[in-house]
Protein backbone atom coordinates (compact mmCIF):
# COMPACT_ATOMS: atom_id res chain seq x y z
CA UNK A 1 0.00 0.00 0.00
CA UNK A 2 1.41 3.39 -0.95
CA UNK A 3 1.61 6.14 1.68
CA UNK A 4 -1.04 8.09 -0.23
CA UNK A 5 -3.48 5.18 0.08
CA UNK A 6 -2.88 4.56 3.78
CA UNK A 7 -5.95 5.02 5.96
CA UNK A 8 -6.15 7.91 8.39
CA UNK A 9 -4.75 7.13 11.83
CA UNK A 10 -6.63 9.79 13.75
CA UNK A 11 -8.48 13.07 13.56
CA UNK A 12 -7.49 15.91 11.25
CA UNK A 13 -4.60 18.04 12.50
CA UNK A 14 -5.87 20.51 15.07
CA UNK A 15 -9.16 18.68 15.57
CA UNK A 16 -10.04 17.77 19.19
CA UNK A 17 -9.71 14.19 20.38
CA UNK A 18 -12.77 14.70 22.58
CA UNK A 19 -15.36 17.45 22.29
CA UNK A 20 -18.41 18.18 24.42
CA UNK A 21 -21.03 20.60 23.09
CA UNK A 22 -23.75 21.87 25.45
CA UNK A 23 -23.75 18.61 27.42
CA UNK A 24 -26.35 18.36 30.20
CA UNK A 25 -27.09 15.73 32.83
CA UNK A 26 -29.98 15.64 35.28
CA UNK A 27 -30.81 13.21 38.06
CA UNK A 28 -34.54 13.70 38.47
CA UNK A 29 -35.00 17.34 39.43
CA UNK A 30 -31.32 17.78 40.29
CA UNK A 31 -29.23 19.59 37.69
CA UNK A 32 -25.77 18.02 37.74
CA UNK A 33 -24.55 19.58 34.47
CA UNK A 34 -26.14 22.22 32.27
CA UNK A 35 -24.84 23.07 28.76
CA UNK A 36 -21.16 22.36 29.40
CA UNK A 37 -18.72 22.50 26.48
CA UNK A 38 -15.02 21.68 26.29
CA UNK A 39 -12.34 20.43 23.91
CA UNK A 40 -9.44 18.05 24.50
CA UNK A 41 -6.60 18.26 21.98
CA UNK A 42 -3.62 15.97 21.48
CA UNK A 43 -0.56 17.33 23.26
CA UNK A 44 -2.62 19.69 25.41
CA UNK A 45 -3.98 19.77 28.97
CA UNK A 46 -7.55 20.91 29.52
CA UNK A 47 -8.11 21.83 33.16
CA UNK A 48 -11.61 21.64 34.66
CA UNK A 49 -11.85 23.70 37.83
CA UNK A 50 -14.61 23.99 40.39
CA UNK A 51 -15.48 23.61 44.05
CA UNK A 52 -17.24 20.60 45.55
CA UNK A 53 -20.63 20.17 43.91
CA UNK A 54 -19.62 22.09 40.79
CA UNK A 55 -20.24 19.09 38.51
CA UNK A 56 -16.67 17.87 37.99
CA UNK A 57 -17.44 14.26 39.01
CA UNK A 58 -20.44 14.08 36.70
CA UNK A 59 -18.34 15.39 33.83
CA UNK A 60 -15.72 12.70 34.49
CA UNK A 61 -18.36 9.97 34.52
CA UNK A 62 -19.74 11.06 31.15
CA UNK A 63 -16.31 11.12 29.49
CA UNK A 64 -15.38 7.80 31.17
CA UNK A 65 -18.57 6.06 30.01
CA UNK A 66 -20.03 5.53 33.49
CA UNK A 67 -23.02 7.80 32.82
CA UNK A 68 -24.67 8.96 29.61
CA UNK A 69 -25.52 12.60 28.97
CA UNK A 70 -29.16 13.68 28.61
CA UNK A 71 -28.62 16.48 26.10
CA UNK A 72 -25.88 17.93 23.93
CA UNK A 73 -23.26 15.97 22.01
CA UNK A 74 -20.10 14.04 22.87
CA UNK A 75 -17.70 13.54 19.95
CA UNK A 76 -14.56 11.40 19.91
CA UNK A 77 -12.13 12.14 17.09
CA UNK A 78 -14.88 13.97 15.22
CA UNK A 79 -17.47 11.19 15.52
CA UNK A 80 -20.53 11.85 17.65
CA UNK A 81 -21.01 9.03 20.14
CA UNK A 82 -22.73 7.99 23.36
CA UNK A 83 -20.49 5.84 25.54
CA UNK A 84 -22.31 2.85 27.00
CA UNK A 85 -19.63 1.67 29.44
CA UNK A 86 -16.11 2.34 30.76
CA UNK A 87 -14.89 -0.55 28.60
CA UNK A 88 -16.17 1.21 25.49
CA UNK A 89 -14.40 4.39 26.59
CA UNK A 90 -11.17 2.42 27.05
CA UNK A 91 -11.58 0.84 23.63
CA UNK A 92 -11.83 4.34 22.18
CA UNK A 93 -8.62 5.36 23.94
CA UNK A 94 -10.02 7.20 26.98
CA UNK A 95 -8.39 6.18 30.28
CA UNK A 96 -9.57 7.60 33.60
CA UNK A 97 -7.43 7.69 36.75
CA UNK A 98 -9.64 8.23 39.80
CA UNK A 99 -8.57 9.69 43.10
CA UNK A 100 -8.66 6.31 44.88
CA UNK A 101 -6.62 4.75 42.01
CA UNK A 102 -8.30 1.32 42.41
CA UNK A 103 -5.03 -0.45 43.27
CA UNK A 104 -4.46 -3.53 45.44
CA UNK A 105 -2.07 -2.22 48.14
CA UNK A 106 -0.47 -5.56 49.03
CA UNK A 107 0.24 -6.56 45.42
CA UNK A 108 3.59 -5.59 43.86
CA UNK A 109 3.87 -2.62 41.53
CA UNK A 110 4.21 -4.78 38.41
CA UNK A 111 1.07 -6.77 39.24
CA UNK A 112 -0.95 -3.59 39.73
CA UNK A 113 0.48 -2.20 36.49
CA UNK A 114 -1.06 -5.12 34.55
CA UNK A 115 -4.11 -5.65 36.77
CA UNK A 116 -6.91 -7.01 34.57
CA UNK A 117 -4.66 -7.23 31.48
CA UNK A 118 -2.12 -9.85 32.54
CA UNK A 119 -0.11 -11.49 29.70
CA UNK A 120 0.32 -15.27 29.82
CA UNK A 121 2.66 -17.84 28.31
CA UNK A 122 2.35 -21.55 27.63
CA UNK A 123 -0.75 -23.41 26.54
CA UNK A 124 -3.41 -25.63 28.05
CA UNK A 125 -2.63 -26.85 31.57
CA UNK A 126 0.83 -25.22 31.31
CA UNK A 127 -0.56 -21.73 30.75
CA UNK A 128 0.65 -19.30 33.39
CA UNK A 129 1.26 -15.61 34.02
CA UNK A 130 4.31 -14.21 32.23
CA UNK A 131 5.78 -12.61 35.33
CA UNK A 132 9.16 -11.93 33.73
CA UNK A 133 7.54 -9.94 30.92
CA UNK A 134 5.36 -8.01 33.36
CA UNK A 135 8.30 -7.10 35.58
CA UNK A 136 10.55 -5.98 32.72
CA UNK A 137 7.77 -4.09 30.93
CA UNK A 138 6.71 -2.28 34.10
CA UNK A 139 10.29 -1.25 34.83
CA UNK A 140 10.88 -0.09 31.23
CA UNK A 141 7.62 1.84 30.94
CA UNK A 142 8.15 3.62 34.25
CA UNK A 143 11.68 4.59 33.22
CA UNK A 144 10.38 5.83 29.86
CA UNK A 145 8.15 8.25 31.77
CA UNK A 146 11.11 9.23 33.95
CA UNK A 147 9.89 7.26 37.00
CA UNK A 148 12.76 5.42 38.67
CA UNK A 149 11.31 3.16 41.38
CA UNK A 150 13.57 1.32 43.78
CA UNK A 151 11.94 -2.04 43.10
CA UNK A 152 8.87 -3.00 41.04
CA UNK A 153 8.43 -6.02 43.34
CA UNK A 154 7.58 -3.85 46.34
CA UNK A 155 3.89 -3.62 47.32
CA UNK A 156 2.32 -0.60 45.65
CA UNK A 157 0.87 0.35 49.05
CA UNK A 158 4.39 1.21 50.23
CA UNK A 159 4.70 3.95 47.60
CA UNK A 160 3.81 7.56 48.32
CA UNK A 161 0.56 8.97 46.99
CA UNK A 162 2.43 10.85 44.29
CA UNK A 163 4.33 7.73 43.18
CA UNK A 164 1.09 5.74 42.94
CA UNK A 165 -0.43 8.47 40.77
CA UNK A 166 2.62 8.38 38.52
CA UNK A 167 2.39 4.59 38.13
CA UNK A 168 -1.27 4.96 37.11
CA UNK A 169 -0.34 7.59 34.51
CA UNK A 170 2.43 5.40 33.07
CA UNK A 171 0.03 2.45 32.95
CA UNK A 172 -2.52 4.44 30.93
CA UNK A 173 0.17 5.56 28.47
CA UNK A 174 1.44 1.99 28.05
CA UNK A 175 -1.98 0.56 27.29
CA UNK A 176 -2.54 2.98 24.44
CA UNK A 177 -4.63 5.76 25.94
CA UNK A 178 -5.01 8.78 23.69
CA UNK A 179 -7.00 10.76 26.25
CA UNK A 180 -6.10 10.70 29.95
CA UNK A 181 -8.65 11.93 32.51
CA UNK A 182 -7.18 12.66 35.95
CA UNK A 183 -9.54 13.11 38.90
CA UNK A 184 -7.98 15.51 41.44
CA UNK A 185 -4.54 13.81 41.29
CA UNK A 186 -2.95 16.32 43.71
CA UNK A 187 -5.87 16.74 46.13
CA UNK A 188 -4.39 14.76 49.04
CA UNK A 189 -0.71 15.52 48.36
CA UNK A 190 1.79 17.96 49.78
CA UNK A 191 3.63 20.56 47.72
CA UNK A 192 6.58 18.36 46.77
CA UNK A 193 4.48 15.31 45.84
CA UNK A 194 2.07 17.52 43.88
CA UNK A 195 5.02 18.82 41.89
CA UNK A 196 6.11 15.27 41.09
CA UNK A 197 2.64 14.36 39.81
CA UNK A 198 2.34 17.52 37.72
CA UNK A 199 5.70 16.69 36.16
CA UNK A 200 4.35 13.37 34.92
CA UNK A 201 1.06 14.92 33.82
CA UNK A 202 3.19 17.20 31.63
CA UNK A 203 5.15 14.15 30.43
CA UNK A 204 1.90 12.51 29.29
CA UNK A 205 1.03 15.71 27.40
CA UNK A 206 4.48 15.76 25.80
CA UNK A 207 3.96 12.14 24.74
CA UNK A 208 1.06 13.37 22.60
CA UNK A 209 -1.89 12.52 24.84
CA UNK A 210 -4.83 14.80 25.38
CA UNK A 211 -5.18 15.31 29.14
CA UNK A 212 -8.21 16.36 31.19
CA UNK A 213 -7.04 17.54 34.61
CA UNK A 214 -9.82 17.88 37.18
CA UNK A 215 -8.78 20.11 40.06
CA UNK A 216 -9.88 22.76 42.52
CA UNK A 217 -6.39 24.29 42.67
CA UNK A 218 -5.89 27.10 40.12
CA UNK A 219 -2.15 27.30 40.86
CA UNK A 220 -1.65 23.65 39.88
CA UNK A 221 -3.87 24.11 36.83
CA UNK A 222 -2.00 27.17 35.61
CA UNK A 223 1.39 25.44 35.93
CA UNK A 224 0.51 22.89 33.23
CA UNK A 225 -2.81 23.86 31.63
CA UNK A 226 -3.44 24.97 28.04
CA UNK A 227 -7.22 25.39 28.37
CA UNK A 228 -9.34 26.14 31.42
CA UNK A 229 -13.03 25.38 31.97
CA UNK A 230 -14.61 26.68 35.19
CA UNK A 231 -17.72 25.01 36.60
CA UNK A 232 -20.09 26.39 39.19
CA UNK A 233 -23.19 24.54 40.37
CA UNK A 234 -23.23 22.41 37.25
CA UNK A 235 -22.91 25.24 34.75
CA UNK A 236 -19.94 26.83 33.01
CA UNK A 237 -18.75 30.04 34.61
CA UNK A 238 -15.81 30.52 32.25
CA UNK A 239 -13.78 29.02 29.41
CA UNK A 240 -10.31 30.32 28.58
CA UNK A 241 -7.09 29.48 26.77
CA UNK A 242 -3.79 30.00 28.55
CA UNK A 243 -2.93 33.17 26.62
CA UNK A 244 -6.36 34.62 27.41
CA UNK A 245 -6.20 34.66 31.21
CA UNK A 246 -3.69 35.34 33.98
CA UNK A 247 -3.21 33.25 37.10
CA UNK A 248 -4.62 36.08 39.23
CA UNK A 249 -7.78 36.28 37.15
CA UNK A 250 -8.16 32.49 37.06
CA UNK A 251 -7.82 32.41 40.85
CA UNK A 252 -10.33 35.25 41.19
CA UNK A 253 -12.90 33.51 39.00
CA UNK A 254 -12.31 30.22 40.78
CA UNK A 255 -12.81 31.93 44.16
CA UNK A 256 -16.11 33.44 43.10
CA UNK A 257 -15.16 36.72 41.45
CA UNK A 258 -17.79 39.35 42.24
CA UNK A 259 -19.18 37.18 45.06
CA UNK A 260 -15.79 37.34 46.77
CA UNK A 261 -15.75 41.12 46.39
CA UNK A 262 -19.22 41.33 47.97
CA UNK A 263 -18.03 39.14 50.86
CA UNK A 264 -14.98 41.35 51.36
CA UNK A 265 -17.20 44.43 51.67
CA UNK A 266 -19.47 42.65 54.17
CA UNK A 267 -16.54 41.54 56.31
CA UNK A 268 -15.04 45.02 56.28
CA UNK A 269 -18.29 46.50 57.56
Amino acid sequence: MTPEAAPSDGPAPGAPLVRLDDVSKHYGNIRALERVSLEVHAGEITCVLGDNGAGKSTLIKIIAGLHQHDAGTLSIEGEETRLASPREALDKGIATVYQDLAVVPLMPVWRNFFLGSEPTKGAGPFRRLDTELMRSTTRAELLRMGIDLRDVDQPIGTLSGGERQCVAIARAVHFGARVLVLDEPTAALGVKQSGVVLKYVAAARDAGLGVVLITHNPHHAYLVGDRFVLLKRGAMSGSHTRDGITLDELTRQMAGGSELDDLRHELQR
